[in-house]
């Protein structure tokens, strides 16, 4: 039992904090992130090959439901980032239009439908998120996409604390409980409804940010 106790206090973190990046010319990003992991997506889009950076998100947190697309989790990354020196004319928003308890699927699902809506093919993409909430992403995401494109995902260490001894802090053991439980739900009992298309009306032209 104890062997199985230190196992898992060592295992989870990465498990959940997954990094798997695909061949990929779009970089999506969760809009709900903080600073440090938008910063570390602009390097990551400097890095890498990428054409396109889309941020992704519903509406935001004590807004009572969609109110419009600039007051959306996406608007809030997409300003983010480039006021971290990302090209205006890079950054794409794609919005999600509705608040339930399953976001981050929702959000795929915007994402999806913003391809389809463009005729565009979305190809491979890779997705980049906070630590702990890697694996479930790339999971719903997937999902979403089926196989219209394959997914990649991208992790990023939260600085607050030490992963590899992430028992010690409180906000890690917050985390990563709350996560586990997320995955372990989307994993196993969490089934799209057949109608998720429609969940999330197609953005009929490029949103466009205001002046």
């Amino acid at each position: 039992m104890l062997l199985i106790g230190v196992l898992v206090l060592k295992g989870v973190y990465p498990f959940l904090a997954i990094t798997h990046r695909v061949d990929a010319n779009t970089l999506v990003v969760e809009g709900w992130i903080h600073d440090y992991a938008i910063r570390e997506a602009v390097e990551e889009f400097r890095r890498g090959s990428y054409h396109q950076i889309l941020t992704t998100g519903g509406p935001v947190e004590g807004s009572g439901g969609y109110v419009n697309d600039y007051q959306t989790e996406a608007s809030v990354g997409a300003e983010l980032l480039i006021k971290q020196g990302m090209l205006r004319e890079s950054v794409k928003m794609v919005p999600s239009r509705v608040m339930d308890r399953n976001r981050t699927y929702g959000s795929a699902v915007a994402l999806r439908n913003w391809f389809r809506a463009h005729n565009l093919a979305a190809c491979n993409l890779n997705v980049l998120t906070e630590d702990v909430h890697a694996r479930r992403s790339r999971l719903l995401f997937q999902r979403a996409f089926g196989n219209e494109a394959k997914v990649g995902i991208i992790a990023i260490p939260n600085p607050d604390y030490d992963s590899r001894h992430w028992w010690r802090y409180s906000a890690a053991v917050k985390d990563i409980s709350s996560e586990t439980i997320g995955y372990l739900y989307a994993k196993l009992f969490f089934y799209p409804p057949v109608s998720s298309r429609e969940q999330n009306p197609p953005v009929s032209n490029f949103v466009k940010f205001k002046p």
